[in-house]
């Protein structure tokens, strides 16, 4: 494995890096140190010091002396995964160190731009469009541009050229108001935001239900009908079933079937409707389309159970492309139709 590059020139380290490289010198038996700082703060430094790599010994000790003057150190220290968990670990509970690792591994943003691009344009226009223009300039002009633009398309249209007029004259923003800004997003947006995206009761129901075979699924929705026939139709609206396949676009259907096993294929459109049998015919060759019918016919009577199982598999199947972004599985809902 080769050897990372040793920095060398401290100038060249952002606040946080300097922040981590000066905690990560001091220890575990200075915590009193991240007691102080908030959980943005945390995660920032976090962050930076599990990618820190090798820091040259001169530079520990010019950033010491910078920080805490007549210091120095006595070497190199290395940031790591493992030193930031170990170091997090003696003051923090381990399920919240296993959280704040978990989003420094994976792909959760870093700073509070990152994070607000993880967010639903709908959800952030909702909430941008009650704030000064100049305000929303200032945020979508440290956001990616493609999902600015989503965010611009989503707000009011008045409101939204005053904010790109105010985007094409805005000047280098002053730290105290970014910072102002920030610390405004984190406490009335994210947190906000943290507590109302709970998971639906009703879409977790349906997945659950989604994993039914057949009858369990048709006699749980019927006893549920009788109970609370609102929460029956939510549920049955909210889930995926096999029979929705047929809203794929031609290129979703070509990948899924190349993800499927041609046996199961052909166990699961033993059960299928007309409709959703030839859409999935239609996008075979011929040959191919030919054989699978051979193969369907040959197979005489099935067991429903088996054929459930195929359904089920190919529905997971979908769900997992969908979840890789590979295909999209178009609701009945007018945004999700698909435009040709």
């Amino acid at each position: 494995m080769a050897k990372t590059k040793a920095i060398s020139e401290s100038n060249k380290l952002s606040g946080p890096e300097k922040a981590a490289v000066i905690l990560l010198a001091l220890g575990e038996d200075h915590t009193a140190i991240w007691n102080a700082l908030d959980e943005e703060e945390i995660k920032e430094v976090s962050q930076a010091m599990a990618t820190l790599g090798t820091v040259s010994a001169s530079v520990v000790e010019e950033l010491l002396v910078e920080f805490v003057s007549g210091m120095s150190s006595s070497g190199a220290i290395m940031g790591s995964f493992e030193q930031t968990q170990r170091l997090l670990g003696s003051f923090l509970p381990s399920e919240k160190v296993d959280a704040l690792m978990e989003e420094i591994r994976g792909p959760a943003g870093r700073t509070m731009w990152d994070k607000l691009g993880n967010v639903n344009e709908a959800v952030l226009a909702n909430y941008l469009k009650n704030e000064y223009p100049q305000t929303v300039a200032v945020v979508l002009s440290k956001i990616k541009g493609e999902h600015a633009a989503r965010v611009l398309a989503a707000l009011p249209e008045d409101f939204a050229l005053e904010c790109v007029q105010r985007m094409l004259r805005m000047e280098p923003v002053q730290r105290e108001i970014l910072d102002k800004i920030e610390q405004t997003l984190r406490t009335e947006f994210m947190s906000n935001l943290a507590r109302t995206s709970k998971r639906d009761s009703h879409e977790m129901m349906a997945e659950i239900f989604n994993n039914f075979d057949r009858q369990t699924e048709a006699r749980f929705i019927a006893a549920l009908e009788e109970r609370n026939r609102e929460s029956a139709e939510r549920i049955r609206a909210l889930m995926f079933v096999f029979e929705d396949l047929n809203k794929l676009d031609p290129g979703g259907v070509q990948t899924l079937l190349r993800a499927v096993e041609k046996d199961q294929l052909a166990l699961a459109l033993k059960g299928a409707s007309d409709n959703l049998r030839e859409m999935f015919f239609s996008n075979m060759s011929e040959r191919a389309s030919k054989i699978m019918r051979e193969d369907m016919e040959s197979m005489g009577p099935v067991r429903l159970r088996d054929v459930d199982q195929a359904q089920m598999s190919m529905v997971q199947a979908a769900k997992d492309l969908a979840a890789k972004g590979e295909i999209m599985l178009a609701g009945s809902g007018g945004e999700d139709e698909l435009i040709y």
